[in-house]
């Protein structure tokens, strides 16, 4: 069993968000811990990648902005051709 990079991880948690997801399912569908997911959190908030939504029945949920998108294929060409 292999160490997922950091891009790997970034990229798990965007993937997860990109329809809306709360806290408790990023963690989960990302396979992380709850400290490892709020120090990626915050890098990934402040660099305007995952955004914060409150919805209409009270809830928060977190989305994977359009710049985190555009990041998110990136990520992925570059898997593409370095596994080409």
């Amino acid at each position: 069993m292999t160490r997922r990079s950091h891009l790997e991880i970034v990229a798990d948690i965007l993937m997860v968000a990109l329809n809306g997801a709360n806290k408790t399912r990023i963690i989960y569908r990302a396979n992380l811990n709850f400290l490892r997911f709020h120090t990626y959190f915050s890098k990934l908030s402040d660099n305007g990648l995952i955004a914060r939504e409150d919805s209409s029945d009270g809830r928060v949920v977190y989305r994977t902005t359009d710049k985190g998108r555009r990041f998110l294929n990136i990520i992925n060409s570059a898997e593409e051709i370095i596994s080409s």
